[in-house]
């Protein structure tokens, strides 16, 4: 994806340039691939937040970039859960739109929730980022500017990000380009450096984004959202399941295991009395039976505009029962951040 030219009459945003197109932009100025590497490292690695934190520039080199953008995202505001194991940020973007951003604590690892869009063009009836609707993809800057974030707040509790999930505001799919170009920087392992095994990738089920996954090998974890095992059942749930049928989407992820050799992960809110029972269970594990799955089951997070109930305990056990019978491994997730609607679907902005 070519990056905004300060020509057009705008900063560049710098972190939205690969490694290969900051050392391009460095070489059209004169300088050698080195100090591309002083930047890139000064950036990602250092986190500094102004040229002048990167050690080693020349000051002409740190006077032209300061001419250009570093895509520092202002906080807006900062809220924690109760249990002190979520903090949710309000991040300002500059168009004067916002995106929430979710770090949340486990024992020995941490993990950030990162946005993709401004609100979603796919409109799940449970989700409040569907809610509010589509206003715009975000750059790979700012989605590279969420991870640098998190990263920034982890050490100064001395900690460091372990995991990175494409599960926030948006559909990383239908932001295709941008989405991957930002993952190419948070893997690169002269900055962030965080291993693809610890990145994972939520969908709705974009076809056309899975199967240009699979045939670019893109090396992230794929999970998929499916919450309903017959096209009408999720079609009431997941709008674009009308676009792409099941049977088209299972072909999709059946031939990413295959191709890749990895494993896939699908979503399910468990919805009281929607989707819960042992009906949709059998229908689950007999859609999955034979894949390399692993099923994640969410009870339902409350959201304004959606009065379904989250499963009890004993019907998310009992569905996990079923589930086992077909051979499918599964986790009931846990809830994080309910409190402060940082839980999965419940992030969204006011317009």
């Amino acid at each position: 994806m070519a990056p905004m030219d300060a020509t057009a009459g705008q900063p560049l945003d710098l972190y939205d340039l690969s490694r290969a197109q900051l050392a391009e932009r460095l070489a059209g100025w004169g300088y050698a691939d080195y100090y591309a590497g002083l930047v890139w490292s000064g950036f990602y690695r250092d986190l500094a937040t102004a040229p002048e934190g990167i050690a080693g520039l020349r000051p002409a080199l740190a006077e032209r970039l300061a001419a250009e953008r570093i895509g520092v995202l202002p906080v807006r505001a900062t809220i924690d859960s109760a249990d002190g194991h979520t903090r949710k940020f309000l991040l300002g973007l500059g168009d004067g739109a916002a995106i929430e951003t979710v770090l949340m604590y486990f024992r020995g690892r941490a993990t950030v929730c990162v946005s993709t869009q401004v609100g979603c063009a796919m409109g799940c009836v449970f989700c409040a980022t569907g809610q509010m609707g589509f206003r715009r993809h975000l750059s790979p800057g700012e989605i590279v500017a969420q991870v640098v974030h998190a990263e920034r707040e982890l050490r100064r509790r001395g900690e460091t990000l372990r995991n990175v999930v494409l599960m926030g505001m948006g559909e990383p799919l239908h932001n295709y380009e941008a989405t991957m170009a930002a993952l190419d920087t948070v893997m690169d392992h002269r900055g962030l450096a965080i291993g693809p095994r610890f990145i994972t990738l939520s969908t709705v089920g974009v076809v056309p984004g899975i199967r240009r996954l699979t045939a670019e090998r893109r090396p992230v974890r794929l999970a998929v959202s499916l919450h309903g095992a017959t096209d009408e059942e999720r079609a009431r749930l997941v709008p674009p399941a009308r676009r792409w049928p099941l049977g088209e989407l299972m072909a999709a992820c059946r031939d990413y295991t295959t191709t890749l050799g990895r494993r896939i992960f699908f979503e399910w809110t468990l919805i009281d009395g929607q989707n819960d029972g042992p009906a949709q269970a059998h229908a689950l594990g007999r859609l999955l039976a034979g894949m390399d799955a692993h099923v994640n089951l969410i009870p339902l997070n409350p959201t304004l505009g959606y009065d379904g109930r989250p499963t009890a305990g004993a019907a998310a056990r009992a569905f996990q029962a079923v589930l086992a019978e077909y051979g499918l491994p599964s986790t009931v997730r846990q809830r994080r951040g309910i409190d402060v609607a940082a839980g999965c679907g419940q992030l969204a902005v006011a317009r």
